[in-house]
């Protein structure tokens, strides 16, 4: 029997008939091709985080097409079947379009433009560049956003990001429980139909996808659980501290400090950063100023792994699931195992409550 038919498994006919769709978040300077090929191989959807400096795409790309070819992962289309992430605010569209033409991808993913109409261009070119066989995907936040977002950029792949995410998202917005139910039902008022939505913030594991799916997502869309993985580009320091927090909730807390200190001060104001709490935020909250805790900050970086930890001054980006993280596997284990365990919760439910 074939699969039954799916938004986004039909455009991505390389990810896993009958099971969700698992997409690996773009996180900048951390997925790069080889784990963005890896989740891909698994038969999910894999990004390459392409960020605000683009000076590296080519470079990168190319890294990940060696790598499809090492692993036998075969183009789909004369593309590498995976994405890349950009963040609007800072991108080059030139130097993005010389890089997709050198190595055409499956999509690209936009994230927090200055204006939701900076995306348009971005949309349009790359649309004719590739001739309509990259597909779009734009990352939002409130449901205003989503419905301005899908009358005009008409985005191939919406991704509804909660509050819970690691990293950077809007300073205002609900989580996932609240939002993607109302973005569905504002698309449903103003008519709107045929973009599957990809669900995304504090989703760690098959219970968090089930959850995600019976809210209605087509996918779901993994961030803090891909920093514990093989083929993730991190630090140890980095990687030890995501598997010592717990409590996620109160050891994480959304802030512009961590971005301060490491010198990237251009996000649009309505952005912050979720990191994990450690030395930089508390003496930015104590009082201290800006100079001494980006010196302190510059000093850290060459002290290696011990510049992590509660004590330490690196900053840990993280979502408020952090804690359910337990152990460093391989991405493509991590993809599988989020996919049984969601078939398995979701079958046990429906026996649940039809027994």
């Amino acid at each position: 029997m074939s699969p039954a038919p799916h938004p986004l498994r039909d455009a991505y006919p390389w990810t896993t008939p009958n099971v969700p769709v698992v997409v690996s978040a773009p996180m900048m300077k951390i997925t790069l091709g080889r784990l963005a090929i890896s989740v891909s191989s698994a038969g999910g959807i894999g990004f390459l985080a392409g960020g605000f400096d683009l000076s590296q795409l080519s470079d990168n790309l190319a890294e990940a097409a060696e790598y499809a070819k090492s692993t036998n992962t075969p183009l789909r289309n004369g593309q590498l079947p995976v994405g890349v992430g950009f963040l609007s605010w800072g991108a080059s569209l030139d130097l993005a379009l010389e890089a997709l033409r050198k190595h055409p991808v499956a999509a690209v993913w936009f994230f927090a433009p200055r204006h939701l109409s900076d995306l348009l261009d971005w949309a349009k070119s790359i649309r004719q560049t590739s001739n309509n066989m990259t597909k779009i995907w734009v990352q939002i936040g409130t449901v205003a956003e989503a419905v301005e977002v899908a009358k005009t950029t008409k985005p191939d792949v919406l991704v509804v990001q909660g509050s819970d995410s690691g990293g950077h998202g809007l300073s205002e917005r609900a989580s996932l429980m609240t939002l993607l139910p109302e973005v569905l039902d504002a698309f449903e008022e103003e008519g709107i139909e045929g973009i599957p939505i990809v669900a995304s913030g504090g989703i760690i594991d098959g219970r968090g996808a089930a959850a995600a799916l019976t809210l209605g997502a087509d996918g779901v869309c993994l961030g803090t659980r891909f920093l514990a993985s093989n083929e993730a580009a991190i630090s140890k320091g980095y990687q030890d501290e995501v598997l010592r927090v717990t409590d996620g909730g109160v050891s994480t807390v959304a802030s512009t400090i961590y971005d301060k200190v490491r010198g990237i001060n251009d996000w649009p104001q309505t952005y912050v950063g979720r990191g994990v709490v450690n030395r930089t935020f508390l003496d930015a909250v104590a009082g201290m100023s800006e100079e001494e805790n980006i010196a302190l900050y510059k000093e850290a970086m060459t002290s290696g792994d011990s510049a992590w930890g509660p004590e330490g001054r690196m900053c840990t980006y993280a979502g408020t699931g952090i804690g359910l993280v337990k152990e460093v596997m391989s991405a493509a284990d991590i993809v599988r195992r989020v996919q049984q365990e969601a078939v398995k919760v979701l079958r046990e439910s429906a026996v649940k409550y039809n027994s």
